[in-house]
């Protein structure tokens, strides 16, 4: 009788203590199959010339850093400001992925929050983005010369994860290009 009459209460309080447990947790980078494998295949047009297609061999014979974003991401605008003001070392290109965007707006947010992208792809149905395993805009990987996608960081960079994830990442590429 007691079982039947505070079921409710005591399945309540199971998750509770789940989510309790869940919460408290310590949280780990998300780590990306793709890491240590090659750029996956694609074919998609320049954001600014849509006549203009490019492939996965884009990504080869030099160090890329590959920023997927959109102008309805609200965290995309806070990053965006970081890879404008705080540029890349010489040697690496960075490359923007617009994601499930239309080009009007895409342009738009451009123009108004200016354009660090050598060049920017156009990924409107997402199908890029679901190869390299996007879960939400902003994401940025590092992908060494050989085409090697070789890290991810998933969310918005703030200055401290730019200095301390970011940089030292497109560093390892760059001496590991170095050294071939």
């Amino acid at each position: 009788m007691f079982l039947k009459r505070f079921w409710p209460l005591l399945l309540l309080a199971a998750l509770v203590l789940l989510l309790a447990f869940g919460l408290g947790r310590e949280q780990k980078p998300l780590a990306s199959a793709l890491v240590g494998k090659p750029m996956p295949a694609f074919e998609l047009p320049a954001l600014k010339n849509q006549r203009v297609t490019y492939d996965e061999s884009l990504f080869k014979g030099r160090v890329f850093v590959l920023n997927v974003w959109a102008s309805w991401c609200e965290a995309c605008t806070y990053e965006h400001k970081i890879f404008v003001e705080s540029p890349l070392p010489e040697d690496a290109m960075l490359i923007g992925l617009n994601y499930k965007d239309q080009t009007g707006p895409a342009l738009m947010w451009l123009r108004d929050l200016g354009d660090p992208y050598e060049l920017i792809l156009q990924d409107v149905q997402g199908r890029l983005g679901f190869e390299l395993g996007v879960y939400g805009v902003p994401e940025t990987y590092v992908i060494n010369e050989q085409g090697i996608i070789t890290y991810r960081h998933v969310g918005a960079f703030d200055e401290e994860s730019w200095q301390q994830n970011l940089l030292p990442a497109v560093y390892r590429a760059l001496e590991e290009k170095q050294s071939n």
